[in-house]
């Protein structure tokens, strides 16, 4: 771990973060009764980090740096996907006696964020014409 290494993971979680912020205060209309923002943007990040994760393997159809994939798939992705708000949200809901709300919000984000991933792989695997696994070394699953 470099110093340039923790700069570009920090520098791409501000850009996840700010890109988080601006589509969850856009999604408000639409988030009365189910945070659609939250759940939107799980999925978008499932999808990027399936398809950037796959096609910029060293292997890949096109490669990057070890700190682009770092970048994206560890800041961006890190920053803008929303795991814990998630968990608040659903909380919320439980707390509040909304049960049904609070199921569909559950399986909504996991059935769609993993099939998000599954996407973006797929698309990917297509562009590097072999299937490869979307991440190259430990850390970039941890995002």
């Amino acid at each position: 771990m470099s110093f340039s290494t923790c700069l570009m993971v920090v520098l791409g979680g501000a850009v996840g973060t700010l890109a988080r912020y601006l589509i969850s205060v856009a999604a408000l209309p639409i988030s009365q009764n189910l945070p659609w923002g939250t759940i939107g943007i799980n999925i978008l990040g499932s999808f990027i980090i399936g398809l950037f994760g796959t096609l910029t393997l060293a292997h890949g159809r096109f490669p990057v740096s070890e700190n682009i994939r770092l970048f994206v798939m560890i800041g961006i992705c890190g920053g803008f996907t929303t795991f814990s708000s998630f968990s608040l949200q659903t909380l919320d809901l439980l707390r509040n006696g909304a049960m049904v709300r609070a199921a569909v919000n559950v399986v909504a984000s996991v059935v769609l964020c993993v099939s998000a991933v599954a996407l973006g792989h797929f698309i990917a695997t297509g562009f590097n014409a072999t299937p490869r696994a979307i991440a190259q070394i430990a850390i970039e699953e941890e995002g």
